[in-house]
């Protein structure tokens, strides 16, 4: 690990740990004036002393340590008195100003936190397992916030100003990222960064935190290898894309699999794979990419199997259609609040596509498209669950018909605040069965009766 030099003695650089402790600890020093004018004194100044554009030619870590040795060269220069700690402290600071996202450096490599919400530069809260909390980081001001915004839009090509006040963006990570700035964000900048595991969890792992059953887990599994048209339905932040990642699992190394995204969220693991994402319009409004195009030309790729992130448009009707018309075992992710409320989102999306449809032709499109929808919730005390998997069973007159195979019964909350229910299959037998029979799949006899109370 590399080190720098704090009065002739060598510092070990600190681990992203250390830093979030040093951070939290020592942030009343932050938020004083003339600490965060010291700061960027010394950054002003260590930039009219170095050349970025040379630097960039150069390892990464050893950029990193000579600068270092230049910001703590600056720091002797002057007269304020600090303590080891402070010229530490200061010195990764300004290294976070001049490489990364300034105060929000820390947040990012903190791999339990993952929702950063900015709510001007005096105010950012985290999400860790589900839960909001305040942090004591905070920027110097308006300036200071929309700097870094800046920062990170212009990387990929884009920018934000009055005339062009909301912006997407994606870090080097995959991290989605939003920004609204004034005259549109009443109160200053507005900062939302989506974060996304580097491990991806696997089924297993999904059982053992207890989202599902290993029954359901197993009855998964055999709609996916049996090539079953699998719709996930939930809210933010409830875990769609994760259960999605966790599915993918299960599909051959031997099919070829198309993805297509807004932001490149999926972390297939199969060979044969395509990854297609969206894009914005440029500057001048024009060469904007949308799902539903990608949807078209996807079918023209020979694809075993389409993946979804999300369908949240009008590429609905195109997806039902590619469902019907031999891609069958695709799968996709909706917004939505139970099971019943996901085949009314199909039917909006799918009627923005073609507003002419009939709305009986359309629930025809859901109901022969879709086999399984599977209903993924946030619960209050920030643990995500499966709450419902329930099978597509046809049309009943004009209505598309929907039976639960397992649920999950909220029974209350402990003491502790920890969400008490329990998992139960519901005893019916999905109608989908011959199908899995025909993929040469058996079940467990008891896996319809099977229940869990946690």
């Amino acid at each position: 690990m590399l080190g720098n030099y704090t009065e002739g003695k060598p510092v070990q650089e600190l681990t992203w740990d250390q830093r979030l402790l040093r951070n939290s600890g020592r942030n009343k020093n932050a938020l004083r004036p003339e600490y965060q004018e010291l700061k960027f004194t010394l950054h002003r100044k260590l930039l009219d002393r170095i050349n970025l554009e040379a630097l960039a030619t150069i390892d990464n870590q050893r950029v990193r340590s000579e600068v270092r040795q230049a910001v703590i060269a600056l720091i002797d220069g002057e007269p304020t008195l600090l303590s080891s700690l402070e010229r530490q402290q200061i010195s990764e600071e300004v290294l976070d100003e001049v490489f990364g996202l300034g105060p929000l450096e820390p947040l990012l490599q903190d791999p339990t936190i993952s929702d950063i919400l900015v709510n001007g530069h005096k105010q950012v809260y985290v999400e860790r397992k589900g839960l909001l909390e305040q942090t004591n980081v905070c920027f110097r001001d308006d300036g200071h916030l929309l700097r870094i915004i800046d920062k990170i839009v212009s990387q990929v090509g884009r920018r934000v100003d009055e005339s062009n006040p909301m912006v997407d963006a994606r870090l080097s990570d995959g991290s989605r990222v939003n920004a609204i700035v004034p005259p549109l964000a009443v109160d200053g900048p507005l900062l939302s960064i989506r974060r996304f595991g580097t491990d991806k969890l696997m089924p297993q792992d999904l059982v053992e935190k207890r989202a599902l059953t290993a029954g359901m887990m197993e009855l998964l599994e055999a709609a996916v290898k049996a090539r079953l048209n699998i719709v996930i339905a939930g809210g933010t932040g409830a875990g769609k894309t994760t259960l999605l990642n966790a599915l993918s699992v299960f599909i051959s190394p031997k099919e070829r699999i198309v993805t297509i995204e807004d932001a490149a969220e999926l972390q297939l693991k199969q060979p044969h794979l395509a990854r297609l994402e969206t894009r914005p319009a440029n500057l001048e409004g024009q060469g904007a990419v949308r799902q539903r195009q990608l949807l078209v030309n996807a079918l023209r790729m020979r694809p075993d199997r389409i993946v979804v992130g999300e369908v949240r448009g009008e590429e609905a009707l195109d997806m039902l259609q590619a469902m019907n018309t031999g891609h069958d075992g695709s799968l996709t992710t909706v917004h939505a609040n139970s099971p019943r409320d996901a085949v009314s989102r199909l039917e909006v999306m799918v009627s923005l596509a073609n507003a002419n449809m009939q709305l009986v032709s359309i629930r025809q499109q859901i109901a022969s498209a879709v086999q399984v929808l599977v209903q993924a919730a946030r619960l209050s005390d920030g643990s995500r669950r499966v709450v419902n998997v329930t099978e597509v069973t046809g049309m009943e007159g004009d209505m598309v018909t929907l039976q639960d195979i397992f649920v999950f019964e909220k029974r209350g909350v402990s003491a502790e605040g920890r969400v008490l229910g329990r998992f139960s299959a519901t005893g019916i037998r999905p109608k989908f069965s011959e199908k899995l029979l025909a993929a040469g799949i058996r079940l467990s006899p008891n896996l319809f009766d099977q229940s869990l109370d946690i």
